[in-house]
C-alpha cells in the first residue's frame, strides 16, 4: 500500500510551502510549480496538504 501525492498546477501558486515541509523530498519546483517528481517515496503524512494555501494538493492512498 502507497500513497499518491497530485498537484492541481492550475491552482498552485509556487509558493514551495510543499517542496520545504516535505520529510521526503516528493515535491521539486518545475516551471514555477510544483511537482510531484518522486511520488513513491510519499508517506501519506499530509503535512504537503496542510501548507497549501491554494488546496493544490491532494493525497490519495492506493
Amino acid at each position: 500500500m502507497g500513497f499518491e501525492p497530485k498537484v492541481d498546477v492550475a491552482k498552485c501558486t509556487g509558493c514551495e510551502e510543499c517542496v520545504d515541509v516535505c520529510p521526503t523530498e516528493v515535491f521539486e519546483m518545475k516551471d514555477g510549480k510544483s511537482a510531484a517528481s518522486n511520488a513513491e517515496e510519499c508517506l501519506g503524512c499530509e503535512s504537503c496538504v496542510e501548507v497549501c494555501e491554494s488546496d493544490a494538493i491532494t493525497v490519495e492512498e492506493n
